[in-house]
């Protein structure tokens, strides 16, 4: 498959200054994120693409929105509508763990992302969730036979984002310094993007007991960075650098590289523009291709789950120069997560029909020309 750029292409002088740019995060980092895009010590092979045809791993799934694969070869999948949270087992059957109290859906908020972090002797399932007055992040005990998981009762760990029909955000992950990484829509609530001191329109760092980390942008603040409309995709490169992807309006989704304290522009500025107040995105693309949700960083390549684009989009800028490549347009709807498996291979979820699905593919060295 040809690796072209689609849109726009930037120079290798700009992406690297972008990453230049970008502060060191630091953080104690002595719990384990399971299931959580992080650095390594050596660098992923790679780039890749995807290799042969798409299998399913597990149907039957309602509108589910996150996926975090287990280390037996089986996931957990949360459902929004149903506040489910769903154990697909390595034989490909699917259970319920238990129904997340406190979830409220309507629109598109209810049970949204997932993280999973292995703390001692204790485990943790970590949940984005609509409750009835705002939307926040809870964790619960996960406990059980690894055949049987089992969820205890949930503690608040952030509360008071704030919610709307759409707009919710709602994406978790740990990142390598060990902190929890929250992604906060606007809520509709344009204007409170560009307010330090609203939790709309922002990413987010907490500590997994939900303190704010001393060393955040914004003293006191759970704050990450500025800006944004609806991000619902964020993951990791070798480096350790923080990328995310965000729902534009009407013209331009965008995937950027973030940075502590920095304004990406919303709603001011959707996709690239000429004030150096804001930082412009690395890649964008028209809403109608893209749609943006889930992220994902595997052997030296972003996956780009698409909704409203109904693809996966590899993007890579180990060159320096982003670009990106569709996969699998129109064949199975709108693509809501992406992650790689407990296999290795890249695993998504669909998210159309009352009837979704947890897919597999393999992945392989990419081919030029």
């Amino acid at each position: 498959m040809d690796r072209r750029p689609f849109l726009l292409a930037l120079s290798t002088a700009s992406v690297l200054a972008l990453a230049a740019c970008a502060a060191p995060v630091t953080g104690d980092p002595e719990p384990v994120p399971t299931g959580a895009s992080s650095a390594t010590e050596q660098p992923s092979a790679g780039p890749v693409q995807p290799v042969g045809e798409p299998e399913v791993v597990a149907e039957g799934f309602d509108v589910p929105w996150s996926v975090v694969p287990l280390g037996d070869g089986g996931a957990l999948v949360s459902e929004r509508g149903t506040a489910l949270v769903k154990q697909v087992l390595p034989d490909g059957s699917v259970r319920e763990v238990a129904q997340v109290p406190g979830v409220e859906p309507a629109g598109e908020g209810g049970l949204l992302g997932l993280a999973r972090l292995d703390d001692g002797d204790s485990v943790w399932l970590y949940a984005y969730l609509t409750a009835a007055s705002d939307n926040r992040v809870v964790r619960m005990p996960l406990t059980g036979d690894p055949a049987r998981l089992a969820l205890g009762e949930p503690e608040v760990v952030l509360e008071g984002i704030a919610k709307n029909s759409t707009h919710n955000g709602g994406r978790i992950a740990f990142g390598p310094d060990g902190m929890l990484y929250v992604t906060a829509g606007d809520a509709q609530q344009r204007d409170a993007a560009q307010d330090p001191a609203s939790l709309s329109g922002k990413i987010l760092r907490i500590a997994p007991d939900g303190t704010v980390p001393a060393d955040n942008p914004f003293p006191g603040s759970a704050v990450y960075s500025i800006g944004h409309r609806n991000p619902q995709g964020i993951a990791w490169d070798d480096g350790g650098q923080l990328w995310a992807a965000e729902f534009g309006q009407n013209t331009w989704d965008e995937f950027n590289v973030i940075r502590p304290g920095a304004n990406y522009g919303w709603p001011v500025v959707e996709g690239i523009g000429d004030d150096p107040a804001y930082v412009n995105p690395v890649y964008q693309w028209s809403t109608s291709e893209a749609s943006p949700s889930g992220l994902a960083f595997v052997d030296g390549t972003f996956f780009l789950a698409a909704l409203r684009g109904q693809r996966v989009w590899a993007i890579y800028t180990d060159t320096g120069e982003a670009s990106a490549v569709p996969w699998f347009e129109g064949e199975f709807g709108r693509i809501r997560d992406v992650t790689r498996g407990p296999d290795g291979a890249l695993w998504f979820l669909t998210n159309d029909t009352g009837n979704d699905r947890l897919m597999r593919v393999g992945l392989g060295p990419l081919q030029e020309g």
